[in-house]
């Protein structure tokens, strides 16, 4: 009999929920999209636990699994609290740090099992599940390192997460051969050992915090910065860095203390951009040498990347071009708003074991996983006031207003899941001209350094970017960054940046009809076979979900028109 497995992961920042059947995954949310706080995990994430139960036409009382993460839960479960830390943990939670971390208090009380020290009895009975669901705690480096093998048909593979610590380590590395998944580092063994302070992650987003932006959040600005400028730091950076015969990636930090201190020293001595390229330039050079010396020791031709190190497009450009490897796939959610779906693949593991587990492998396929509002969309939206009907072909359309110039939306079928906009929650402008750039970053209130990603078909993909076997799964999800062929960068100046690279996202007709139709009919009426996509959002906001959030952004004039399946619209101003 199937299960019906709930996974959450309830972080400081970026905490989401999926829901499998088996193996069959059901739905995914982040709480950003429904709190409409840009990386949210200032709360548990019921809100996102009660949307996917029921996007899957559930209740709590059906779920038999829960998987969840070490992460963040009510100090009220800690039984062990007492003394002096009980009285410190209670003027904590006066100023709101009301939660504690599951994965340190297993360090700290040097506990095997979660249960342990976390009252997991009383947490399921209040979350409204059965006595009899199972609990299963998943490591946060295994969630992140599974799906990119799970939903890859590969014989081999080196898996390599890499992000701002989870479960007491910064990377994990783990080797599929002859059917058989060895972890070479990263797993619970680490969970009691000194905590490191080797990450390549943390010193990226202490590097973004030093130039004045959020981390966590703004790490892609330094990556678009960092084009523009020099690296003359990188060395004194990389000194602290070191990478060990066996790919381990340590530092000479003694805490993370010292090394935002650094960062924050370096980032007034050598400026905005040149500071940006520096720790692009230590990033990509260490995590480089890393894979390279872990591929001597665990030969592979497939490379599986995950953790929000990974959402450096520049990096995993590097990576594609510099090793020997036949293919490269980035999970689309590769921070850890993906762990839920890692989470449930550990379940499954555990619970049929490997080779049952590889038998059930498949095509990630499309990543549209949230509520799909299109029963009555179309009649809402022409009711609501202030908006109008175009009596045209959605399509005819929204192809004629590009060409034009204009601005415009698609809203469609379920809401991706990840941070990239893949179709389903994009706006689209043409490329051709260099001021579109700027007339975005207006309209949506940015202020960004990368220029806005392209979207192209499968069938001319190659034709204009460097898309090839290495890379071509990873532009599906928009997780790479390649070279744009010299005959076209003064052709579609919007999507290009300085160094001559874009990040594409590749699309195919099956995966969205609406998106694909329209690309391919810009294509045809003026000869550029490549349109602006970006995120459905405004700057600091998170993609939209609902249909009252895409119809702010017409009526607000962020946007010029929004294309649906069944209809095209405008403001009634307009």
């Amino acid at each position: 009999m199937s299960q019906l497995i709930l996974s959450v992961h309830s972080g400081v920042h970026d905490a989401a929920v999926a829901i499998f059947e088996d193996y069959d995954l059901k739905a995914a949310i982040a709480l950003e999209r429904l709190t409409r706080h840009k990386s949210d995990g200032s709360v548990h994430p019921d809100a996102a636990i009660d949307e996917v139960l029921s996007i899957a036409g559930a209740t709590r009382r059906d779920v038999d699994v829960v998987a969840t993460s070490r992460a963040m839960f009510p100090k009220a479960y800690f039984p062990r609290l007492g003394g002096l830390r009980w009285l410190r943990e209670q003027y904590r939670s006066r100023v709101g740090k009301d939660r504690l971390l599951l994965g340190a208090e297993q360090h700290r009380y040097r506990a095997q099992r979660a249960e342990d020290v976390f009252d997991a009895a009383a947490w399921r009975r209040d979350g409204g599940f059965r006595d009899d669901a199972a609990i299963h705690f998943y490591n946060h480096h295994e969630a992140h390192a599974l799906p990119t093998l799970f939903y890859s048909p590969w014989p081999d593979a080196l898996l390599v997460t890499a992000d701002g610590g989870g479960d007491n380590v910064n990377y994990s590395y783990r080797h599929f051969a002859d059917r058989r998944l060895t972890t070479l580092y990263g797993d619970d063994a680490c969970l009691f050992l000194p905590n490191p302070v080797d990450s390549l992650g943390r010193a990226y987003s202490a590097a973004t915090k030093s130039l004045g932006f959020r981390p966590n959040r703004h790490e892609g600005k330094l990556t678009g910065l960092a084009a523009m400028g020099k690296p003359t730091a990188a060395d004194t950076i990389a000194g602290y860095f070191s990478v060990a015969p066996d790919g381990r990636i340590q530092s000479s930090f003694r805490s993370y203390h010292q090394m935002n201190a650094l960062m924050r020293r370096l980032a007034k001595q050598a400026g905005r951009e040149d500071f940006a390229a520096s720790i692009q330039k230590v990033l990509e050079d260490t995590m480089l040498l890393s894979l390279q010396r872990l591929l001597q020791r665990h030969p592979a031709r497939h490379l599986g990347l995950s953790g929000g190190v990974f959402a450096n497009v520049k990096l995993n450009r590097l990576l594609a071009e510099q090793l020997p490897i036949d293919e490269l796939f980035i999970f689309p959610a590769m921070g850890d708003d993906g762990l839920p779906i890692g989470g449930v693949l550990s379940y499954l593991m555990q619970r049929d074991g490997l080779v049952p587990w590889l038998g059930r492998r498949r095509d990630l396929g499309d990543v549209y996983l949230g509520r799909d509002f299109q029963a009555g969309l179309d009649a809402g939206i022409a009711a609501t006031p202030g908006i109008r009907r175009v009596d045209e072909a959605p399509v005819d359309g929204a192809v004629k207003r590009l060409v034009a110039g204009e601005i415009g939306a698609i809203y469609n079928g379920r809401m991706e899941y990840g941070p990239r906009a893949l179709g389903a929650r994009t706006i689209l402008a043409n490329p051709a001209r260099r001021g579109t750039h700027d007339l975005l970053n207006e309209r949506l209130s940015r202020s960004e350094f990368m220029p806005f990603a392209p979207v192209i078909t499968t069938e001319r993909a190659a034709e204009v970017f460097d898309v090839n076997p290495v890379n071509a799964r990873a532009c599906r999800y928009m997780t790479i960054a390649c070279d744009v062929r010299p005959e076209w960068r003064g052709r579609i100046p919007a999507v290009v940046h300085v160094d001559g690279s874009a990040r594409p996202q590749v699309i195919a007709r099956p995966d969205n009809p609406l998106y694909y139709d329209i690309v391919e009919g810009f294509a045809q009426a003026s000869g550029l076979p490549v349109l602006v996509n970006t995120s459905f959002n405004v700057h600091e906001e998170p993609i939209v979900n609902s249909p009252d959030e895409a119809l702010r952004a017409l009526l607000d004039g962020r946007i010029d028109f929004l294309v649906t399946t069944g209809g095209l619209y405008r403001r009634d101003a307009t």
